[in-house]
């Protein structure tokens, strides 16, 4: 098409990243301008911000990831998520002040609402209609990016190694990028490393399991361990931490991903009914089980130990958690993203900006070291308003 070549000849695209992750509580939304491709990209974020998603979408998708979804439910749900989505794109661009005829691009990664990479076949499923984003802003839009590394035999995750390599590799030092969201990721990146030297994959929960149990210990009321203060008064339960540590996912080879199927409410459930104690112990085990899976999960990997684990997603300010990840990695600098110059809240949503960035120039988004595809390949699907 002769509008998606014109943008890709810019010397400059500004483009607007948007994800909705696992917790399902917010979409976050970076708009960047971004010079180049692969390895010669060059980035400057001008806005980032996260929109609450409504109660009642919030409740549907939460609805969608349990046994009793319907199709009508999925149909209503992904035209809802779109608007959601499209709302959070024009605010980015008010936050920056900047007009929105100078928006070139949109990726976006949507909202999962079923991984199954073990299933048979292998699916993946993102909502949040693109065809609604591009008619509300009039933005080409990209999105649905995982299928295509599944249909080459990949896990469709996870999918940032690609950009952790472009924007955060050492010529000397190794490092390793962490993300602490709803589920938990490491990206190993070796100094100097090629592409597939990258060793990337889900180590298990997050704050999925941590907000879960505050959301129910509360009624509601809380939504997230604020500042780790109930981990930091409960103690924890050995007994139970040695069950969860025993948990399959763990002991199971990269490439691997995981999400709610296997850490969402069904599993807090077996958790619930193997505990009685203090509420913040559940906490407190439960925060320390994060912390400890990611360790083990960084110590396994082949090759040198890492000098510098970077922590994004909203872990990083739980003061608790990040504690315990210095105390099992006592070789190794715990630090927030933020000291590598990237807000740590905004490093996914950068991520599907620079992934549609790839897109557009026809360069691969997926790293086979990381998600097991056969091969590279190009990802997304391309809206056109």
């Amino acid at each position: 098409m002769k509008h998606l070549s014109r943008l890709a000849t810019k010397a400059r695209r500004r483009i607007i990243g948007l994800m909705s992750g696992t917790s399902a509580d917010g979409v976050d939304a970076v708009l960047v301008d971004v010079e180049g491709s692969g390895r010669a990209t060059h980035c400057r974020v001008l806005a980032f911000i996260t929109v609450p998603l409504p109660v009642a979408v919030r409740q549907r998708i939460l609805t969608l990831c349990g046994d009793e979804a319907r199709v009508e439910d999925l149909c209503l749900a992904n035209f809802a998520l779109g608007e959601v989505f499209a709302d959070a794109a024009l605010a980015v661009v008010r936050r920056a002040g900047v007009p929105l005829s100078s928006v070139d691009l949109i990726g976006s990664h949507g909202q999962t609402v079923r991984h199954l990479p073990q299933g048979q076949p292998a699916s993946t499923l993102q909502i949040g209609e693109s065809a609604v984003i591009a008619a509300r802003t009039g933005v080409v839009t990209v999105a649905d990016f995982r299928p295509a590394d599944m249909a080459w035999g990949g896990q469709g995750a996870p999918l940032v190694p690609k950009v952790d390599w472009l924007l955060f590799g050492h010529p000397q030092v190794d490092r390793a990028i962490l993300n602490l969201g709803g589920i938990a990721n490491l990206t190993v990146l070796p100094h100097d490393a090629a592409a597939d030297r990258v060793v990337a994959f889900d180590t298990g929960p997050g704050n999925m399991l941590i907000d879960g149990a505050v959301a129910q210990l509360t009624a509601g009321r809380e939504r997230c361990d604020r500042d780790g203060a109930r981990a930091a008064r409960g103690q924890v339960h050995s007994e139970l931490l040695a069950w969860l540590m025993a948990h399959p996912f763990l002991s199971r080879r990269p490439p691997k991903s995981t999400g709610r199927e296997e850490f969402g409410e069904a599993y807090l459930a077996l958790v619930q009914q193997r505990f009685a104690g203090p509420a913040d112990d559940l906490v407190a085990t439960l925060t320390a089980f994060t912390a400890r899976s990611v360790a083990e999960a960084l110590r396994g990997v082949p090759g040198p130990p890492v000098a510098q684990l970077w922590v994004a997603g909203g872990g990083v300010h739980n003061p608790q958690l990040m504690a315990l990840l210095q105390d099992h990695l006592p070789g190794v600098a715990v630090a927030s993203l933020a000291a590598l110059g990237v807000d740590p809240d905004a490093r996914e949503a950068l991520t599907f900006a620079l992934l549609a960035n790839e897109t557009l120039m026809d360069e691969p988004g997926n790293l086979p070291s990381a998600t097991g595809a056969t091969r590279p390949v190009v990802l997304g699907k391309i809206t056109v308003p």
